[in-house]
């Protein structure tokens, strides 16, 4: 029984945080193209973008995805603890 559970929270966790990284990702290069009127760098690394381009993009989205995927995950594991009535798998309480 606590493998299936841990099988679920797992592909549960996973799919929620891809998709909320997914999300964040589109609404990002919406903003720098309304902020600055180009697509966002496809390849940060390419020695014809810009360093400051590269680093502001590399730092914008290294935020965004990583703030995304964390709050999806909260609310998948508040979602898995109201259904099942104990945190998920490998998640203890704060402080401990």
């Amino acid at each position: 029984m606590a493998s299936d559970s841990s099988k679920v929270w797992s592909v549960f966790s996973l799919v929620s945080a891809l998709g909320a990284a997914a999300m964040a990702r589109k609404g990002l290069e919406r903003a720098w193209r309304i902020a600055t009127g180009r697509k966002p760098p496809e390849n940060p690394a390419d020695p014809d973008v810009a360093l400051r381009e590269a680093v502001a993009w590399a730092n914008a989205t290294g935020t965004a995805v990583g703030v995304a995927r964390m709050l999806a995950q909260r609310r998948a594991a508040s979602y898995y603890t109201r259904s099942t009535g104990h945190l998920p798998p490998g998640l203890h309480p704060d402080g401990q």
